[in-house]
């Protein structure tokens, strides 16, 4: 094992090297190892030991060691830090602030000739801004502190968690709580920080031509038939410029896709969910088109994309599209799991 002490690049004294000829004479001469009286006894018992400034400064510091110590090829990493570091937190919404159960990736770059760095001071700098109800206020705080603290160029902070937000049945009158899933990020490139809202809209999908050749059977034949439909995810990612909020991201596919998962069900309101799937029935290219006119008028909105996921229930696979707006999202490849990640299961 490696290990790198603030004075290791300076030569060492006579005496100190003379001493560690002598231990090294000792232990050829021996042939044994350290319980052979080489070094004291080792207590195994967990002390009660105060750090002071001075003894912490005598602390191995590998993070911080010299390029010589780097393994592999020396060069830039782009993103190096933390992922899944959990910690409580206070969300704003309309109806005031909500307790989540969140989520924090960190990372920054690291530039070529540098070791590592010291990864706790992301969650430290967090934990700075933990208090406060959270905002991408909050996360730009949090970022500029451990860009402050690690000397970095580039940098990410993501916080993902589930919010949950009362919704209203559709004829019982009934209330309860949905929950949707919920990522805030800010990233810094050089001069250039950019905000990014990920919202997942989970919605019903019936099919326009199952739905079509269903009524052909009923007309023709009058045989009973019914069109199938699907749970269905849509994540949005949205690059804000002013105070887009998830709720505003919510209310707009709500309105363009109407057919949201209900929380609260009652007959009536099981016979209005069919009634509005058949006034609403949606191809997974109309999905993403809907969702991209929505955003289009949305005030505060820059680059997107749109990801959905129409998980059939007709096929043993999924209809899928992708669709984006500006150079942020762009990309001529997709991660191999994309769609598999709008999984929204019990």
């Amino acid at each position: 094992m490696t290990i790198h002490a603030p004075d290791i690049d300076r030569d060492p004294t006579e005496a100190e090297a003379q001493a560690a000829l002598n231990l090294l004479r000792r232990y050829a001469e021996t042939g044994q190892d350290a319980r052979a009286g080489l070094y004291p006894a080792l207590s195994a018992s967990f002390p009660d030991h105060v750090v002071d400034d001075a003894y912490r400064a005598t602390l191995p510091d590998l993070q911080n060691g010299p390029a010589s110590l780097i393994r592999g090829a020396d060069r830039r990493i782009q993103h190096v830090g933390i992922s899944n570091f959990r910690l409580p937190l206070q969300v704003a919404t309309r109806d005031g602030a909500r307790s989540v159960d969140a989520s924090v990736t960190g990372t920054v770059s690291l530039e070529a000739g540098r070791k590592g760095i010291n990864m706790s001071r992301i969650m430290r700098s967090f934990y700075a801004h933990a208090a406060r109800s959270v905002g991408f206020d909050v996360v730009e705080a949090a970022l500029d502190d451990y860009l402050a603290d690690l000397g970095s160029f580039d940098a990410r902070l993501l916080l993902r968690y589930s919010l949950p937000l009362q919704v209203n049945s559709l004829r019982s009158g009934l209330i309860g709580w949905q929950y949707y899933d919920v990522a805030m990020e800010v990233t810094q490139t050089g001069q250039t920080r950019r905000r990014i809202l990920h919202v997942d809209y989970v919605y019903s999908s019936t099919c326009p031509c199952s739905l079509e050749l269903s009524e052909h059977a009923r007309r023709t034949r009058g045989q009973l038939a019914t069109p199938h439909s699907q749970r269905s995810v849509a994540r949005l990612s949205v690059e804000v410029t002013s105070d887009v909020t998830v709720e505003d991201v919510i209310d707009m596919c709500r309105v363009q896709v109407p057919t949201e998962t209900q929380v609260m069900v009652k007959r009536e309101d099981e016979q209005a969910f069919a009634e509005l799937n058949a006034a609403n029935p949606i191809f997974v290219e109309d999905a993403a088109r809907l969702f991209a006119e929505g955003l289009e008028r949305l005030d505060g909105v820059a680059d997107f994309r749109i990801v959905a996921s129409h998980q059939e229930s007709l096929h043993s696979h999924d209809a899928v599209s992708v669709l984006t707006h500006g150079d942020l999202f762009a990309a001529d490849t997709l991660e191999p799991r994309l769609f598999g990640t709008l999984i929204h299961g019990g």
